[in-house]
C-alpha cells in the first residue's frame, strides 16, 4: 500500500459523505433549524431573563445573540458528530461497514477518514449558519470567518471522535437514541454555550466545575475566541487532548480483538 491508495480511500470516504449530505436536502435544513430557532426565538427570552436591555435588532451590536452564536456553532458540530456516529451504527448493523473495515488499509485510517468526512459536513453547516446570522446583523469581524476554520476542524474532530467512541459501544441501532440524549443534552446545557462561566458560578459551584471541565465548553471557547481573531491556548490544548483520548478509545473500541464490539457480541459485524 502506498500514499496513492491512502489518498483514494480518504477522498472516496469524504466524497461519499459530502455527496450524501448534498443530496439529502432534508438533512441540511434540519441541521440548521435547531440553531436558528435558538438564535431567533430562545435568545430573546434568555436576554430578557438575564436583564439585558432589549434594543431594536438592527441598531445594536452587543446582544445576547452575539454571545451565543459560537455556542450554536458548537451545537451544530455536536449534533452532527452524533448523527455521523448514528450512520456508523446503522452501516454496521446493515452490514456495509464489514466491507469498509476489512479492506487492507489500517482501521485507524478508515475511522479517521470517516471522522474527517463528518467534520467537513459540520463545517459547511456552520458557515451557512454564520452567513444567515450575519443577515440577522450578528456582525463578526471578517477575519474571524477565516480564523475560525482551524478551531472548527479541531472541535469537529473531537466531537466526532466522541461519537465514534459511543458507536463502538452500541450493538443495536435502537439503543443509540437513548445514548445520544444522555450525552448531547448534558454536554450542551452544562457548558458555556449559553452562559459565561462567571454567571454559572453565581448559581452553582458544582455546575461551574462541570461546565469548566466539559470538553464541549472548551471547544466553544476556542471557537468564540477565534471568531474575534484571538487564540485561546488553554481551550486549544484541552480540546486537542480530548480529541486524542476519544480517538484512541474509539480505535480500540472498533478493534475486533480488543474492543467493545467483540465484548458486546458484535464481532461478527467487523
Amino acid at each position: 500500500m502506498n500514499i496513492v491508495h491512502y489518498w483514494r480511500a480518504m477522498s472516496g470516504i469524504v466524497g461519499r459523505e459530502l455527496w450524501r449530505f448534498v443530496t439529502q436536502r432534508e438533512r441540511f435544513i434540519s441541521a440548521l433549524v435547531r440553531p436558528l430557532i435558538w438564535l431567533f426565538v430562545f435568545a430573546a427570552g434568555f436576554r430578557a431573563a438575564l436583564g439585558l436591555a432589549i434594543s431594536p435588532p438592527y441598531e445594536t451590536y452587543i446582544l445576547y445573540e452575539v454571545y451565543i452564536t459560537p455556542g450554536l456553532c458548537g451545537m451544530i458540530q455536536l449534533f452532527n458528530g452524533m448523527q455521523s456516529s448514528l450512520s456508523m451504527a446503522y452501516d454496521r448493523e446493515m452490514g456495509s461497514m464489514r466491507t469498509l473495515l476489512v479492506c487492507p488499509l489500517p482501521r485507524w485510517f478508515l475511522l479517521l477518514s470517516k471522522l474527517l468526512a463528518g467534520t467537513a459536513v459540520s463545517i459547511l453547516q456552520v458557515y451557512v449558519f454564520l452567513a444567515i446570522a450575519r443577515v440577522y446583523n450578528i456582525n463578526i469581524p471578517m477575519q474571524g470567518y477565516w480564523a475560525v476554520l482551524p478551531p472548527l476542524l479541531l472541535s469537529g474532530l473531537m466531537l466526532g471522535a466522541l461519537g465514534l467512541l459511543l458507536s463502538s459501544f452500541i450493538k443495536q441501532l435502537e439503543n443509540f437514541a437513548g445514548v445520544m440524549n444522555f450525552v448531547i443534552f448534558p454536554m450542551f446545557f452544562m457548558s458555556t454555550a449559553l452562559y459565561p462561566l462567571w454567571k454559572i458560578k453565581e448559581s452553582s459551584a458544582l455546575l461551574y466545575n462541570l461546565a469548566k471541565y466539559n470538553p464541549f465548553s472548551q471547544a466553544v471557547e476556542l471557537t468564540r475566541f477565534a471568531l474575534y481573531g484571538q487564540f485561546n491556548q488553554e481551550a486549544f490544548i484541552y480540546t486537542l487532548l480530548a480529541f486524542m483520548v476519544f480517538m484512541i478509545a474509539a480505535i480500540i473500541g472498533y478493534n475486533p480483538s480488543k474492543g467493545m464490539m467483540i465484548k458486546k457480541g458484535g464481532g461478527g459485524d467487523s
